[in-house]
């Protein structure tokens, strides 16, 4: 290795570091590129009936605050009444539980490890409390950094939509020339499995909530539009989202009848087989299937790596990943190594 080369290895791990360094910024874009990349199909709609693109993207960006603040005053409310209700009930579900537990912990876990009482953990909580109070600053301070992070979402998604073809040639800019038509079809395919992932995601997540909702109307279990949220919107996290979507309902259902437990298990079992068996092979027509191990894998990965963001976005990120293996890894490398 020659001098110039020594330097050039020497940048190159330099940029690795820099790149690590700032991976939640750079999150922070890829989650304004996957929006950019859904809301532009909208805005390609509205060009075909001759809209400027910048009309468009403002028709887009104002229709889509509208829709939000639709459903931010028709359905938060009563979310967040219930919410409490199922925060307050948690106290009862454990009295409930508690005996159970410290029976079985006697007969054969003594020694084990311990369980602590109700008592316990209020007193518990009341530390955390007085911890929260005396590091309010802190917490504060978190809530602007994430309010700040969504304007910055927000904000580079308008930038993208106004733009796409700028950013997009700046972006094959840094492939050889020779490559840089083949990065653009790749580009494309990526475009594509993003959107099918999109679409995919949010008929999975309507039909789980729907579902769910209707069963426990069907179960007369409280706290019905609670529970039918958070398993939709928990079905956003495959694998680890659908088990604990089911443990609120069944918290509440323990506080009644214990038949509606079993009910709730069945049901939800149910749901999450037609989902994953018969509604994600028909709504993302394969384009965008990944193994279960993977998925596991990715979800793991992204979260130690990247945190409660890189849970969340665990998903597209894989669908990426994929398809630029698939289309360089394999077919232009691999495939053709004679």
């Amino acid at each position: 290795m020659n001098f110039g080369q020594s330097i050039g290895f020497l940048v190159f791990l330099i940029s690795l570091y820099v790149v690590w360094q700032i991976r939640q910024l750079i999150l922070l874009i890829f989650m304004a590129m996957i929006f950019a990349v859904a809301f532009n199909r909208l805005v390609r709609f509205l060009l075909s009936f001759n809209f400027s693109r910048k009309y468009a993207t403002l028709f887009v960006s104002v229709l889509s605050l509208i829709i939000i603040n639709i459903l931010v005053v028709v359905i938060l409310p009563p979310f967040v009444e219930q919410f409490q209700l199922l925060i307050n009930s948690l106290p009862r579900v454990w009295e409930a539980i508690n005996p159970t537990l410290e029976e079985f912990y006697s007969n054969y876990l003594e020694g084990t490890f311990f369980i602590p009482s109700f008592n316990d953990i209020i007193s518990n909580y009341s530390s955390l409390g007085s911890d929260l109070v005396n590091n309010f600053l802190v917490v504060f301070s978190n809530v602007v950094a994430v309010t700040l992070q969504i304007l910055f979402v927000v904000f580079l998604t308008v930038v993208f939509l106004l733009n796409p073809r700028r950013y997009r040639h700046y972006c094959l800019k840094l492939f050889p020339s020779f490559y840089r038509r083949r990065a653009a079809e790749i580009f494309d395919k990526s475009e594509v499995a993003i959107v099918s992932w999109l679409n995919g995601i949010l008929i999975n997540c309507l039909f789980i909530g729907s579902l769910s909702g209707i069963g426990l109307l069907v179960f007369q279990v409280k706290l019905v539009l609670v529970h039918a949220l958070l398993a939709g919107l928990l079905n956003f996290i495959p694998n680890i989202g659908p088990a604990i979507s089911v443990v609120f309902p069944v918290m509440i259902a323990l506080l009644d009848s214990p038949w509606k437990i079993v009910a709730i298990l069945i049901w939800y079992f149910i749901i999450q087989n037609i989902e994953s068996y018969w509604l994600t092979p028909k709504v993302m027509a394969h384009k965008v299937s990944l193994l279960p191990a993977v998925t596991l894998f990715a979800q793991i990965f992204f979260a130690q790596a990247f945190g409660v963001i890189g849970l969340l976005l665990a998903l597209p990120l894989t669908v990426v990943v994929k398809t630029w293996v698939d289309e360089l890894l394999f077919k232009d490398i691999l495939d053709r190594w004679v």
